[in-house]
């Protein structure tokens, strides 16, 4: 079981590393990192920056760490391929930031519709 909830989101997001810059976008996202869809992933323990909008309009900055990879299978059954992203060294302004823009997208996602 995760320890924070993964919310559904469809954000793009630069991923940056000293060497490779990456346009992509955010599958999910948590308190404590997001899920990157791309074809061409990072390798495990890679450090990079990232910067996403949130639905606020403020970008958001952080550093981030390549936890898992699930590449792509040629001929395979893989049809959601990336990387996990640990975020780190947020500080708790960012962390609660990022909360508020999660819980925001989890309430409006469960928001019946109206008649």
């Amino acid at each position: 079981m995760r320890a924070e909830r993964r919310v559904e989101a469809d954000w793009a997001v630069d991923c940056e590393t000293p060497d490779t810059f990456l346009y992509a976008a955010i599958a999910n996202i948590s308190a404590l990192g997001i899920f990157v869809r791309t074809e061409s992933p990072f390798a495990r323990g890679t450090l990079l920056s990232l910067r996403f909008l949130p639905r606020d309009g403020e970008p958001f900055q952080s550093k981030g760490r390549v936890q898992w990879i699930n590449p792509v299978v040629a001929f395979g059954d893989n049809i959601n391929p990336g990387m996990g992203i640990q975020f780190i060294d947020l500080s708790p302004e960012e962390r609660e930031r990022l909360v508020e823009a999660i819980h925001t997208i989890a309430y409006l996602r469960s928001d019946p519709p109206r008649s």
